[in-house]
Formats: structure tokens, C-alpha cells, sequence
């Protein structure tokens, strides 16, 4: 199997760490794709995500496979323990809740403001709208006050345990540098969390 990723960039990264903490990370070869170069949008890499999208999976079969979540849930198959998605339809269903949650609510408004407000992303945004940004920028931090408080009664973001919603929740606030914001660091239910999240050395 190879995987096209493009290192620091967050979906990618979700998948990276989905797989280390499968501990299966060797189990694929690994190709970066450089975002900022457009790499992801030249004809050669486009025969492999044709909406230009990163990660890719090329199975050895052939068979590509994008979207991150979808990549995920094929290595959860592949890879069933430790488990991540859940191991009963109700489990499942709460982790794939949370997990929608935070990508839906957080990782997609955040992507907004970064996307219409970064000048690196002017290039890419065109045309950048200030009023995306501000939209976007509120509602990403709205929602990330309403995870601080659902993590004041629990230890994970799902399940009561580690699951894959703690991986999109982790990652998407490493996404958050990028805009020199650090909601783990203002927000204390969601830095105990976070403190715990890295303690655990998933993430690398």
C-alpha cells in the first residue's frame, strides 16, 4: 500500500496518527506531496485523487482510496485492535457522532478563517473573503468552548476511551498554530485533555 500524505498538513496527519496509533505506521509506504507547491494539483497526482485531494490511498490491488475518514475506516478493517471506531452499533455511533462534531464543527470552520484570512492561502483562496474569516473564525471558537465543556465530565472525547475522535480533535488543534491560536492553552478541560492526549505519544 502507499499513502500520499503531506507532513504538518491535518488531514494527513490524521491518518498518521490513526496509524501509529494502530502501530501499524511501517505497514505502508509513505510519498509526501507538497500542498504549498501545489504538488496536489499537478496532472501526475491527479491520476491518483482526481480532486486533487491529500492523503491518497493506492491499495496494492490499485484500488485508490481518498478522504481521510474513509482511509481510516479501511485500516480499521485491515487493522482491527486496537479498536477505534467502536465495537458495538452503539459505539460506533457515538464515536462517528463526536468524530462529525469536531471535523464538521471545528476542523471545517477552522479551515474557513485559515483558508480566507492567511496570506500563505492567497494563492490558493482566490478570492480570500474577510467576511468567511470572521464567520468562520466564530464559529470555530464557539465550538471548541462547547468540547471544553463536554471534556469537564469526560476523560475522551467518545466512548470512554481513546478513539478516533480524539485523533481529529488533537490534530485540529495542532491545525490551530497556524493562526497563533492555541485553544488547549486557554481553555482548561480541553488543556488537561490535551496534556493527556500528548502523554500518550500517539501523535509522535
Amino acid at each position: 500500500m502507499k499513502l500520499y500524505h503531506s507532513p504538518m498538513a491535518p488531514n494527513p496527519d490524521r491518518v498518521i496518527y490513526f496509524l501509529r496509533a494502530k502501530g501499524k505506521l511501517e505497514a505502508v509506504e509513505l510519498e509526501e506531496v507538497s500542498i504549498m507547491k501545489q504538488e496536489h494539483k499537478q496532472p501526475g497526482y491527479r491520476e491518483v485523487s482526481p480532486y486533487a485531494q491529500v492523503p491518497a490511498l493506492i491499495l496494492d490491488d490499485g484500488t485508490n482510496i481518498t478522504e481521510s475518514r474513509a482511509i481510516c475506516t479501511y485500516f480499521e478493517g485491515i487493522f482491527p485492535e486496537p479498536n477505534l471506531m467502536g465495537r458495538d452499533p452503539k459505539e460506533k455511533a457515538l464515536i462517528e457522532m463526536w468524530d462529525r462534531r469536531v471535523e464538521l464543527m471545528f476542523f471545517i470552520q477552522f479551515a474557513g478563517w485559515f483558508r480566507n484570512a492567511h496570506p500563505a492561502m492567497a494563492p490558493l483562496e482566490v478570492p480570500q473573503s474577510p467576511e468567511a474569516a470572521a464567520k468562520s473564525e466564530k464559529a470555530a471558537r464557539k465550538m471548541v468552548e462547547r468540547l471544553n465543556e463536554h471534556l469537564a465530565n469526560s476523560e475522551f472525547v467518545a466512548a470512554d476511551r481513546f478513539t478516533i475522535a480524539d485523533i481529529t480533535l488533537y490534530i485540529t488543534c495542532g491545525f490551530c498554530r497556524v493562526m497563533k491560536w492555541a485553544p488547549h492553552k486557554e481553555l482548561s478541560n480541553l488543556g488537561r485533555w490535551h496534556d493527556e492526549m500528548t502523554a500518550r505519544g500517539f501523535a509522535g
